[in-house]
């Protein structure tokens, strides 16, 4: 059964995102996904770097496909590593390092993912995080 992020969750999402992003300083781009991938909702703060538009989008989606925060991949990507060279057979659609987190339901089913960008990775991670302990407060 396929389980769905609602529209009014995601926004939840995004709003404590944007209060750690203000905390952190740093403007970001915010992406919550459904378990399948798809875009439910985005947020793109003023004064943000434009890039992150698209990172933000492929670190939620790449937390979905993989079913763990990016930032695990990171060394698991690495040349001699298991994963080496994944994001090049998704034609550029995976991020594999930290700001994409994963969401579960309080049964610990995938519901979705967060991916954040525009600060370093570790800002990244922090923000999305927040906006991953939103959903689980609301969710339980």
């Amino acid at each position: 059964m396929s389980r769905q992020i609602t529209l009014e969750q995601a926004e939840t999402i995004i709003d404590a995102c944007k209060t750690e992003a203000a905390a952190v300083g740093q403007p970001m781009n915010i992406a919550v996904v459904d378990d399948g991938g798809n875009l439910v909702a985005f947020a793109s703060m003023d004064g943000t770097k434009l890039i992150g538009v698209d990172i933000s989008q492929k670190k939620a989606l790449t937390a979905v496909y993989f079913q763990t925060d990016t930032r695990d991949l990171a060394g698991l990507v690495q040349p001699g590593q298991p994963l080496f060279g994944i994001e090049s057979t998704t034609g550029g659609r995976l991020v594999v390092f930290g700001g994409g987190v994963l969401l579960t339901d309080p049964d610990g089913a995938i519901t979705g993912g967060v991916g954040v960008s525009a600060g370093t990775v570790e800002e990244d991670h922090q923000v999305a995080d927040a906006g991953r302990q939103a959903y689980a407060t609301r969710a339980a």
